[in-house]
């Protein structure tokens, strides 16, 4: 099984406001999907996935099995668990300002290659730390 790079990022085009596209120029073929939330454009874009295993195997072609590893774009991500993450509190795991967090949600700012590496860096500590958290009852 080939492992590939999925991108989930945002897109305002009508109605919808994610998108997930695949990046792998070695597959011969390209795949995205689009839909109003994360899940229905990972729907959007596995159904197109199975679409085109059947077209290939129809035309007599196989192809490896493709495994995805999706990525959120700081945006997106920021966007995505605004429900649960706020700007401050991003701002204390990031060590990015709220300010310039508001700025990357809205597109009126991209973030730097090393801004993304600290944020995913810090936000991983983060996640790691959580997941040491042990919890009793008293």
């Amino acid at each position: 099984m080939k492992k590939v790079n999925v991108v989930i990022g945002r897109v305002n085009e009508g109605d919808y406001v994610y998108s997930v596209v695949m990046e792998a120029p070695e597959v011969p073929f390209g795949l995205n999907g689009t839909g109003r939330t994360v899940e229905e454009a990972k729907k959007d874009f596995l159904d197109a996935y199975k679409d085109i295993i059947e077209l290939m195997e129809e035309d007599g072609h196989r192809y490896e099995d493709l495994e995805f590893d999706y990525h959120y774009d700081i945006p997106s991500f920021l966007e995505y668990y605004a429900y649960a993450l706020s700007l401050a509190g991003l701002e204390r795991i990031s060590g990015i300002n709220q300010r310039q967090l508001s700025h990357y949600i809205n597109g009126t700012s991209k973030p730097r290659k090393t801004t993304v590496e600290r944020f995913r860096n810090n936000l991983k500590a983060f996640a790691e730390e959580l997941q040491s958290v042990d919890l009793i009852w008293r």
